[in-house]
């Protein structure tokens, strides 16, 4: 685990040098700011653990430099700890309202320094676990708990950002919808832990053929949708078809079974309207694919093309 770093901003030499004796012989790692200024590039060149910060500097003050790091959102979680020589509560209630962790009062003794440099260290170890977990929550949030893939929440989340930048940028965007075939009768012939098995393995499937900067998710039930920015028509359907027919090259293994799976497809291409529009419109080439037999991808300039 690496040392625990801590910026101490004053422009006496002497208090610096004190602080870092002081901290380095308990295993911190110590930075030293010579002013406001050099505290805030120093924070934003290699964010620390702690801050140090003395009110009263050249340049800019100790007020002014929290309020920079407040200001930016990769500094404003950092505890700040005031050091000042001032001795009026007015002064320490401005620091704490203005978002300062705590404060030490010039002259101080070693072990308050110690104390109060631990408990900031201890509050930005909780405050980065807590992002950590929230991220982590985030992101499950995300996910199909079944497939692993991303869930429909984020993929009408993602394709409504994805159409508004493809609007604002003038290129094409792709969306492809597919359907497992007959995926009710695989339930019904083999059982539902084989069809779990069999929407895994086609998830499985995707996440090998997309391209990077491809999104690919379990848009519901047996559907699946795939946006794929900067792709036109023939590119989408290349995408869809590799996938239809590596699908039904491979039968999934299921509970001792054998299952030929395939899969039927529609492509879209875009922008034009809506987010919603353009699934509208895939979902309508899907339909046709099925209509056309199954087992083949439709796009909207043509239904029923299939790689010979």
């Amino acid at each position: 685990m690496s040392a625990t770093t801590v910026l101490i901003a004053d422009d006496s030499l002497v208090i610096r040098a004190v602080v870092r004796d002081g901290l380095e012989t308990e295993g911190y790692r110590v930075v030293e700011a010579v002013d406001g200024l050099d505290a805030v590039e120093q924070c934003r060149a290699d964010p620390p653990d702690v801050v140090l910060l003395d009110v009263e500097m050249p340049g800019l003050d100790g007020y002014q430099v929290l309020t920079e790091l407040k200001g930016d959102s990769e500094l404003r979680d950092i505890p700040v700890v005031f050091l000042t020589s001032r001795s009026t509560m007015d002064d320490v209630v401005s620091g704490l309202r203005g978002g300062a962790h705590d404060y030490l009062k010039k002259p101080f003794e070693g072990a308050e320094l110690l104390a109060r440099v631990a408990a900031a260290s201890h509050v930005k170890k909780l405050q980065d676990e807590l992002q950590e977990r929230n991220a982590a929550l985030e992101e499950l949030s995300r996910i199909d708990s079944l497939t692993g893939l991303y869930n429909r929440r984020f993929l009408d989340e993602e394709l409504a950002r994805r159409h508004s930048d493809s609007l604002r940028h003038g290129y094409p965007l792709s969306v492809v919808l597919l359907d497992v075939d007959h995926f009710k009768l695989v339930n019904d012939t083999y059982g539902h832990s084989a069809g779990d098995q069999v929407l895994r393995a086609f998830a499985g499937r995707l996440r090998r053929e997309l391209r990077a900067g491809d999104v690919g998710g379990r848009w519901g039930g047996e559907e699946f949708l795939l946006i794929l920015p900067h792709t036109e028509l023939d590119g989408a359907f290349t995408v869809a078809e590799r996938i239809r027919s590596a699908t039904a090259a491979e039968p999934v293994a299921a509970d001792g079974q054998s299952i030929t799976v395939t899969v039927s497809g529609g492509c879209a291409l875009g922008p034009f309207g809506s987010s919603e529009a353009m699934v509208k419109l895939a979902d309508a080439r899907l339909y046709q694919a099925k209509l056309a037999g199954r087992n083949q991808i439709a796009t909207a300039a043509s239904a029923g093309l299939r790689a010979p």
